[in-house]
């Protein structure tokens, strides 16, 4: 069972965590294109991967179900639940971004978003270089 949740775990974590971050990092580049339709599958990728990205967090947390005491998972989780928050804040400025290029006004080029946007997931993807990191050195052999 232990090597099921274990693969489900690294599964979950590449097929999910790689293309949120690449879609969240590539969105600002679309606003400042201003290209509606890359922009609108973007959104939809990020949350469809954000989503399934509660799978790394459910498998991780049944896979160290024995370890949840240790400093190394209760910071993991924390730092997961902190980018979840962030991931929710980034589709927010998403939906923004496109209703505002939507417009016809040609004040409105949501540079609030693309900025909020680069760097919320900007942090994001340095809280899944923390986790790994405390995943590979924290976690017992």
């Amino acid at each position: 069972m232990t090597n099921l949740l274990l693969w489900l775990h690294l599964g979950f974590a590449i097929f999910a965590l790689g293309p949120v971050t690449a879609a969240t990092m590539s969105t600002p580049r679309f606003i400042r294109a201003k290209d509606l339709n890359v922009l609108h599958y973007l959104h939809k990728t990020t949350r469809i991967y954000a989503i399934a990205a509660v799978g790394v967090f459910v498998f991780g947390v049944l896979l160290g179900r024995d370890y949840l005491g240790k400093p190394y998972l209760s910071v993991s989780m924390t730092l997961f639940i902190v980018a979840a928050v962030l991931l929710v804040i980034v589709d927010r400025d998403q939906i923004t971004a496109i209703r505002v290029l939507g417009n016809e006004n040609p004040d409105d080029d949501a540079k609030v978003q693309t900025g909020r946007i680069a760097t919320l997931s900007s942090i994001v993807t340095l809280i899944w270089l923390i986790i790994l990191v405390l995943m590979v050195w924290g976690s017992p052999a």
